[in-house]
């Protein structure tokens, strides 16, 4: 249901970096970049009317066609809603993931996920494993594996890069078109692998020649990498997933516990919360 009362932005002057005219990077599409970081961020919330065309202009010391092509690239990009006689609207949220610190969490994650956003599938096969995934999966080598390659996108704005190995055997337990609106993780469980746990690695990597215009970024622009390991109950591993992020369209929320210690009653430890 649409907002009739939308917040209002009216501090344009809130920008933390001005436009240089000396880069070669066009006016309007530097403007385009500072308004999509404020809603990447939250800084500008979704249902928010981010600032008028005039204070954009006088913000800027820009022509009124210069904020119009800005405000028309983020119209394109699905992160605002151009209304006549009303603003303009910001219409996106960052998906979020909100760690429980099991796979019973884990799950619930990736379904919530699968119903904010859709897929494409870019690739679906089965390939003779890479030393790599032979080691994460404790294959023998040559072995072969289902090889997907997958997009997420909220609206219109793609956020996760998805690349999954799952043992042959399980893998041909569902079919391409199953991965369009199950989570990997629930299909696994459905061929009656029962999943106990999960090691997950996150680093800070940058976007290169396929990453980058998979995620609609510039090569060399940040990104969050998750490499995880899934284990069943027999500690066979039944799912090697890479998942790339844009930081700017996901967070990881996680519930931290202080450490108790007997001696002074505190303690400057935290320890994630197990649900």
């Amino acid at each position: 249901m649409e907002d009739k009362n939308p917040i209002r932005i009216k501090d344009a002057a809130s920008f933390q970096m001005v436009l240089d005219e000396k880069l070669r990077t066009p006016l309007y599409y530097q403007i385009y970049v500072l308004i999509r970081d404020k809603i990447l961020s939250g800084a500008y919330p979704n249902g928010a009317l981010i600032p008028t065309e005039k204070q954009l202009e006088q913000t800027f010391n820009v022509s009124r066609i210069t904020v119009k092509r800005a405000l028309d690239e983020l119209a394109k990009e699905g992160l605002v809603s151009r209304q006549r006689g009303r603003g303009t609207l910001v219409t996106f949220s960052a998906p979020v993931s909100s760690s429980l610190g099991n796979m019973d969490g884990l799950l619930e994650d990736m379904l919530n996920i699968v119903q904010e956003t859709k897929v494409r599938i870019l690739e679906f096969d089965y390939l003779v494993a890479a030393p790599h995934v032979t080691d994460a999966l404790q294959l023998l080598p040559r072995t072969k594996v289902q090889h997907a390659i997958r997009t997420r996108y909220k609206d219109d704005t793609p956020f996760s890069y998805v690349i999954t190995y799952v043992p042959e055997d399980i893998g041909r337990s569902f079919k391409r078109t199953d991965l369009k609106d199950q989570p990997i993780l629930a299909l696994i469980e459905k061929s009656g692998v029962n999943i106990a746990r999960a090691r997950q690695t996150v680093t800070a990597t940058l976007a290169d020649g396929t990453t980058a215009p998979a995620l609609n970024i510039g090569i060399g622009s940040p990104l969050l990498k998750v490499s995880r390991i899934v284990y069943d109950d027999n500690e066979r591993p039944v799912e090697y997933i890479i998942i790339y992020y844009w930081p700017g369209l996901y967070r990881i929320n996680m519930e931290l516990s202080r450490m108790t210690d007997a001696d002074d009653g505190g303690s400057n430890f935290w320890a994630m919360n197990m649900k």
